[in-house]
Parts: structure tokens; sequence; C-alpha cells
């Protein structure tokens, strides 16, 4: 599927590079390109990128486009042809490619109920196997991103009876996002929670909007009455959306009100669970000692509230990592949404973009996660040295090696691995799944980001045991930045590499024969 945007000053869905180059040449897709929807409308009517909508439709069909979601090649297409803009064999080309993938599916074949897929329906979605992968899914992408003492998990013996409060507290349709099917059936954070202590229910604010107080009081009274606090709050498709962009980063309306209250008042520990999409500045509940645990839960599906009461009690481990950095409400007064550069900009006191580039204070940082149990990384074998061999057919060295960094096209590529073992050893007392995030810091350069992540890999270790994990970091793909005139390339010089706490230094050196040293 093609997208709405442009690279480099061309619509994808009317990009050949992209479409016929890259994704049916390297790629190999034996199959049929469809636009995201409208999206050729929107690069004709909105972005102004061709002169009549006959050019929009001849430039995506030309470019690789098969089949368009939405109705422009529909009404244009025949007049593109009439104008010579477009030829039948061009569109007989994007035939071949749709019509194929129907034959393969048995469309042709007669009667549909007769064939492989003819009966294919909900039985087939919700299988037993489908719903218990949906829950895994689940438990696997939660991320505890607080557990001081630890608090978590809860006890079935201490925490009988828990307050359970939140607009998102005993939602359904809010798990599953958008973009979803229709879910084979629900379980929400109180019928999971219900299912290991009793619990006392109140919602606190009426909605997500949180919009005023009237529920405050019941719910500040249900926390002095429970062994345990859990609070359900963030966000949903009325705040965050498709076409529904959020004009800050902090809970809406009264929502950390509630928290503080709330957490002030529980007779026993305070834990707050979020739903969202995106990042949330919860620095106040963070640096709370009254809330002893946040968890992230996204939007966790159908059976997220089985998941998230497995994390708080203990049946399952956390394992998440955050997949995006959690920024301070802050960064956004210094971020113009029209500013697109990655790399920040002192003149213009521009802070920068992401984990690669951005350097000031975050709530929490790109994959942040912690678990019930802890994790030791050792280097087991990993070389000090690596050459990086040349491909002579380009010109001189000297050209070749410009600002202490190699030309990825000018570097032979093929096969050329930094090989890393690593032991991972489980020192705690519960069985856990981990994810190595493999991080590189190239050689200072003011082109260069700070770090960037360069593998990544997950394995389950019992409690007590050890496990060893070979990575291969690709050097040309991974160990390469960018520049600033966009031109990719290999920084020679010491590279460190982070895993959690423990880092290995590496240097590239260019070479006329690749050769890896221990």
């Amino acid at each position: 599927m093609c997208s709405y945007n442009q690279v480099n000053g061309v619509p994808t869905c009317a990009d050949p590079n992209i479409l016929k180059r890259t994704i049916r040449g390297e790629w190999r897709l034996n199959g049929y390109i469809v636009s995201d929807c409208d999206s050729v409308g929107v690069y004709y009517d909105t972005q102004h990128f061709t002169s009549t909508p006959e050019e929009a439709a001849a430039d995506a069909i030309r470019a690789g486009l098969d089949l368009d979601c939405g109705p422009f090649l529909g009404l244009h297409t025949e007049s593109a042809v009439q104008r010579g803009l477009l030829s039948e064999i061009d569109i007989n080309n994007a035939l071949v490619n749709t019509l194929t993938v129907q034959m393969r599916l048995g469309m042709f074949d007669g009667e549909p109920s007769s064939q492989p897929y003819g009966h294919l329906g909900p039985k087939d979605v919700c299988t037993p196997d489908h719903q218990e992968l949906a829950l895994e899914a689940a438990r696997q992408g939660i991320v505890l991103l607080k557990n001081q003492g630890p608090s978590l998990p809860l006890s079935h013996i201490r925490h009988r009876t828990v307050a359970v409060i939140g607009p998102n507290s005993d939602v359904t349709v809010t798990m599953i996002g958008n973009y979803a099917g229709i879910a084979c059936g629900y379980t929400t954070p109180l019928q999971g929670i219900g299912r290991y202590a009793r619990t006392i229910h109140q919602q606190g604010c009426k909605d997500v909007a949180c919009a005023d107080d009237q529920l405050f009081g019941a719910a500040i009274d249900a926390s002095r009455q429970a062994d345990a606090t859990i609070l359900v709050m963030g966000l949903d498709q009325s705040i965050e959306a498709e076409a529904l962009d959020r004009a800050g980063l902090l809970l809406p309306g009264r929502q950390q009100e509630l928290v503080s209250k709330v957490s002030m008042a529980s007779k026993g520990p305070t834990i707050l669970v979020l739903m969202s999409g995106g990042p949330i500045d919860v620095a106040f509940a963070k640096n709370d000692p009254r809330i002893a645990a946040i968890i992230w839960a996204g939007y966790p599906g159908q059976a997220g509230g089985t998941a998230i009461a497995d994390i708080l009690f203990g049946t399952s481990n956390p394992g998440g990592k955050l997949p995006m950095t959690w920024y301070p409400q802050e960064y956004i007064t210094n971020l113009p949404m029209t500013e697109m550069a990655m790399r920040p900009s002192q003149s213009k006191r521009y802070p920068g973009r992401t984990y690669r580039f951005y350097k000031g204070p975050v709530v929490y940082p790109f994959g942040h996660g912690m678990s019930y149990t802890n994790f030791v990384h050792t280097v087991a074998n990993a070389p000090t040295v690596v050459a990086v061999p040349l491909d002579g057919r380009h010109g001189s060295i000297n050209a070749t090696i410009s600002g202490k960094a190699i030309k990825v096209t000018h570097a032979k590529c093929n096969r050329l691995t930094l090989g890393v073992q690593v032991d991972v050893k489980n020192v705690g007392s519960k069985d856990g799944a981990h994810t190595l995030l493999v991080f590189s810091t190239p050689p200072a350069g003011h082109w260069a980001p700070h770090k960037q992540l360069v593998a990544f890999e997950k394995v389950h270790v019992p409690a007590g045991a050890q496990q060893r994990v070979g990575i291969n970091i690709h050097v040309c793909k991974y160990l390469s930045v960018v520049d600033r005139s966009g031109t990719r390339r290999i920084p020679l010089g010491e590279h460190n590499i982070h895993i959690g706490g423990t880092k290995h230094s590496v240097s590239l050196h260019a070479a006329t024969l690749g050769v890896i040293k221990s």
C-alpha cells in the first residue's frame, strides 16, 4: 500500500522508484499494489502534484499502482487514455497483477462454496488458538514503567479486595483501538481483575475527557476500603485517532487530579494502568512515591483485561519495551509540527526528534521496560576490530574515504557482519522473557546520531539460568549513518555497542581485504 505522503518531493503512489524498483524489484513482490484510500486524489486535489486529474491517474498507473482504494482512477483513467497520457498496455499490466492474485485465490474456479476459501467465517477467526494468541500478544505488549519497592506483583493473600477506578476500567471497544475487526468477545480490566480479587468499582470520571470531579468522591472512598487500588486511565479514540491529533501530552481533563487524590487516600498500594496509542507525560506519577507502579497497556485488544490482570498479579512476567520516547509536555512547545528535521538546531532552539537525536529530558526513554526479575548481560565474544573492504571500482581511496567515513556504495558490503555473543543471566527469582536492545554509538560527528538501535533479540530465561544469544549486525546497513546531504556512510573509528548497562567497543577501518580480528 502506497501512502499519502511525498518522499523527496514525489507522492509514493506516483513514484516508480518506490513501486517498481524497490517493491517489485528489490523486494520481489508477487502481488498487487493498492493506494491508501484516496491517496491519488490527495496528491492531485491537495498536494497539487499534477495539473489535471488525468495526469494524476496516468502517473499512478505508470508508476506501478495496480488498484485504487477510492473512486479517482475509476473516474479519470479512461479520459487519460483518450488524451494519450496512458496506454491500454499500462492498464493491462495493473490488471494482470490484481487478477493473478484473484486467480490464486480460486475466484474464477466456479462456485465459491466449493473452493478452499469458500467457507471462511467468524468460526475460523475465533478459534481457541487465535484467541489465546490475542491474549499472549496483549501480555507481551504490556510495559512495566515503574515498580517501586517493588510493589508488583500484587499478592492473592494480602490484596484480597481491590478498588478498580478510572474511565478505562470497564471498557471494551476502547481496547481494540482503530482499524480493528469485530472482536470475538471482550474481557475488561474490571472483569480480569475480578478473577483474582474482590473488586470495588468506581469510574471516577464519566469518560476520558474527565471534565468534572462529580465522581471523585466515590472513587476516593473506594480506595480507602481496598487493600490495593488500580487506576485505569489514559486515552481513547475521542482523544487520539486518524484526523484527530492531540494538542498536548498530559492526561486529558482532570484525570491527573483524580489519580493524585485517590493515591493520597488509598489504604494500600496505588497502581496506575494507562491505555493509549501515543506517549503520555505522567512525570507527576513517576515522581510520586504514593503511586507505587505504572503500567502501559497500549490498546491491548479483546483480551486486554485478562492480560492486565495477569501482569498485575504475577501470573505473567512483563517483558514489553516502549516503542517510542515519552516526552515531557514542554517538548512540544519547542517543536513546530511543520518542522520535519530529525537533527537538533541550536540556532533555531529546535530540540530534534526521536531517541537518535534528541538529548533533552524525557519521562521514559525509548526501549524502557521493567520485569519482575533481573537480567545481567555479559559480552562473551565479539571482535574489537573490523576491516571494511573497499570496492576498487570507485576511483581512489582518498575519494572513497571522505571525512573519516566510507560511502556505503564504495564498500563491499556482502556478508560484512559484526557477530556478538551475549550471555543473558536471570539473577532473579522468576522466569522471564527479555528483549536485548542493541544500540550503537558511532564516532563523534556533527551529522551522526548519538545512538541508534542496530539489533534486538528476545530470549526466555528461567530463574537462575543463563542463555547465550547470538547477534549479527550488518555493518553497512546498521553501523552506517546518513549525512546532512542524504549520503549513507560508514564512520571509521571507534563504535560503542551498548546492551543494557554493558558496553563493547569495536574499531572500524578501511582495508582492501575484509579481515575481522578478534
